[in-house]
């Protein structure tokens, strides 16, 4: 093995660690802190809030931190170095450049989106969520030029940086106000706790496509040469999803 291909492995290692970390207290919140404190006591909501929450944010935002900077490290060294993002293409083209800049800019679109009054509509920010999705695989593979594998990866990517962005731009500047507000003896603003729940509940729906994604991007299956294979995923995802949270709501112990 080089030494190239151990540090890839390494530091594959550590992304997919991190990633399943992040991954997982999201579902913690949402699958587990969320519905207990909902159906209890106002004081016994805000003991568990000061006591689970804080530690539950060092470890959410440190592992979202590793998870973007290894997985960042490896879409450069896969597959732009290492030409994954268009094979059998001798060099990328304009709409190549622009397509990778459409990923990481689109994370704008999605705020804009979920800011606005089609964001209080959870199935209808869905159903505009998916079409966006759709046309964004649709470019990648048309004006792009991408492989399955490179926009099997960057619709991940771009699944990523709006969960991580949520993290950081929406759900920890949040969280610390609210739980100063608990701290201080008032009320915390109702909008700041929908603000979390939506964001929270948007990147739950986001991480069983996304760790789809990072398994299947290093794969080839004969489906592969069909954009609808990844669309219907994403689908099952969410709706796997779904069913966990309506199953959330019912559970009160074993």
């Amino acid at each position: 093995m080089e030494v190239g291909d151990f540090f890839a492995v390494f530091f594959r290692w550590i992304h997919v660690v991190a990633g399943l970390l992040f991954v997982g207290l999201n579902w913690w919140f949402n699958l587990v802190l969320v519905p207990f404190s909902v159906s209890t006591d106002r004081e016994t909501r805000k003991n568990s809030t000061l006591g689970l929450v804080p530690r539950a944010l060092y470890w959410f935002r440190w592992s979202a931190i590793y998870t973007l900077v290894f997985g960042l490290i490896l879409l450069i060294f896969v597959f732009y170095v290492g030409g994954q993002t268009i094979e059998g293409q001798e060099a990328w083209t304009a709409g190549s450049y622009i397509m990778v800049a459409v990923v990481f800019l689109l994370y704008r679109v999605y705020v804009l989106l979920a800011n606005g009054p089609l964001g209080k509509n959870t199935l209808a920010f869905a159903a505009v969520g998916f079409a966006v999705i759709a046309a964004l695989v649709y470019c990648m593979i048309k004006v792009g030029n991408f492989s399955y594998r490179g926009y099997v990866i960057h619709a991940g990517v771009f699944f990523g940086i709006v969960m991580i962005g949520n993290v950081f731009e929406t759900i920890v500047p949040a969280q610390k106000k609210i739980l100063e507000a608990l701290k201080a003896g008032t009320a915390p603003d109702p909008q700041l706790i929908a603000k979390v729940s939506q964001r929270g509940l948007h990147n739950m729906y986001l991480s069983v496509p996304l760790l789809w994604t990072m398994i299947e991007a290093h794969t080839a299956v004969p489906a592969a040469n069909s954009w609808i294979y990844l669309m219907a995923a994403i689908l099952i995802g969410w709706l796997a999803v779904y069913f966990a949270i309506k199953k959330a709501q019912k559970v009160k112990g074993w």
